[in-house]
């Protein structure tokens, strides 16, 4: 909040005016009150990079909203509704946090399993797949759930209510599987981490985020399965994986 001394009232109000944002917000929430009608007709991830359009331009004025301009709580609201309306639409069982220990395993214990997950693959689960078959069990075979609930008893699950490896606190699945193990102080999967983060969770934005959000739009429409699916984002993430390491 910035503070300045005033000398007369007339002084402060002019002070005020010159940092108004008030017509700003009306337009943002004008604007996100239009998106909100439109939520479920597109793509997912025409939907999600709007939405983090949203958030951004909400931050902007934020940012030089010194003085609490009226409006500001309103578009504040209207922005997590339309939060909320994106993750309803695309992602209706998208797991909650745990706050369980994250335990070190150990990759040779893990070999020749069945992972299952959520199916229609997003950025967590396709990712957290792709660090499954590339870094800890190679031979690994992956059923689609189309409803977690009835994950097999001796899959092990990932990213989703119950899962064996879901998210803790503010970490994805796919930073989990890094710790649990062991993989994380590779510097080119720490990178790809970044990208899941600011995609799945939010946070500190990342400049390959959009690129891969649209790469795997893409490619999900262009899939006929989530086999299909995985084999094309794998080549995706070989090659970031390999800038990165460098």
């Amino acid at each position: 909040m910035l503070s300045a001394a005033s000398q007369a009232q007339g002084e402060d109000a002019s002070l005020r005016s010159l940092f108004d944002r008030g017509e700003q917000y009306t337009s943002f929430i004008a604007e996100a009150e239009e998106l909100l009608t439109t939520v479920g007709k597109g793509t997912e991830s025409a939907a999600r990079r709007r939405l983090r359009q949203m958030s951004r331009g909400y931050e902007s004025i934020e940012a030089i909203d010194f003085f609490g301009s009226a409006g500001q709580d309103r578009a504040r609201a209207v922005l997590s509704s339309l939060g909320n309306a994106v993750a309803k639409a695309f992602s209706p069982d998208e797991p909650s946090a745990t706050s369980a220990a994250i335990l070190r395993l150990d990759r040779a214990e893990y070999q020749k399993r069945v992972w299952a997950t959520r199916r229609r693959l997003w950025v967590d689960r396709v990712a957290s797949a792709w660090l499954i078959l590339r870094f800890i069990d190679s031979e690994a075979t992956f059923q689609w759930l189309a409803d977690a609930k009835q994950s097999p008893p001796d899959a092990l699950g990932f990213d989703f209510d119950g899962a064996t490896f879901t998210h803790v606190g503010e970490l994805t699945t796919f930073e989990v599987l890094l710790a649990t193990f062991g993989l994380d102080r590779d510097a080119g999967l720490a990178k790809i981490a970044m990208i899941v983060h600011s995609l799945d969770v939010g946070g500190q934005s990342v400049p390959e985020a959009a690129g891969f959000e649209a790469l795997l739009g893409g490619a999900r429409d262009r899939s006929r399965n989530d086999d299909e699916l995985l084999s094309r984002m794998a080549d995706v993430l070989d090659s970031l994986y390999e800038a990165f390491r460098l």
